[in-house]
């Protein structure tokens, strides 16, 4: 059985573990990682060196992290429907994949460092105010294509909605008063 090994409030985690929903596949989850601790150690870092989440181990000993890229192998690996057939359209959908990584996730990343991870009293409201603002630029460009299209990569939901579509979610629970 598929293992993946990360906690559920990790974006990255979230990524893999809805790809594996999508995809029906028999896996355990196992808890690892911020409150969780055991990143550190020896034998998740033997299979991470990075000492991040999420971690995917299959049965027959392959591990492999980053979580756009498990969720790539995935789709590859067992055929899905997540994975364009038209290399076109798989360019589009990996295309966005990496606009998560270049463009969407540091947008965010101080809007979550400051809302989540430090204390009221210590938040830059700045910083966060920005990152709202440069969030918002980068949700525009979404808006724009899913104007065209119904997904992002087309017609038919891929895995290039899979990592955007964590990123808005975060942004609307993070920043509920968002202009657009």
């Amino acid at each position: 059985m598929l293992k993946v090994w990360g906690r559920n409030t990790s974006s990255n985690v979230q990524k893999v573990m809805w790809a594996v929903t999508e995809m029906n596949l028999p896996h355990e989850r196992i808890d690892i990682g911020g409150p969780f601790g055991k990143n550190r150690e020896k034998a998740y870092l033997d299979m991470n060196p990075n000492g991040l989440v999420p971690t995917i181990e299959e049965e027959d000993g392959f591990t492999m992290w980053e979580s756009n890229s498990i969720v790539r192998y995935l789709a590859a690996k067992h055929k899905s429907s997540l994975e364009p057939a038209d290399p076109k359209q798989r360019a589009l959908a990996q295309k966005w994949m990496d606009w998560q990584l270049t463009v969407m996730a540091p947008a965010i990343g101080p809007l979550f460092m400051g809302m989540v991870r430090t204390p009221a009293a210590e938040r830059n409201m700045k910083a966060i105010d920005d990152s709202k603002a440069k969030t918002a630029d980068a949700a525009k460009m979404l808006d724009e294509q899913l104007a065209k299209t119904q997904f992002l990569a087309g017609d038919g939901f891929s895995y290039g909605d899979i990592p955007v579509g964590i990123m808005v979610w975060r942004f609307r629970e993070l920043a509920p008063d968002r202009q657009g």
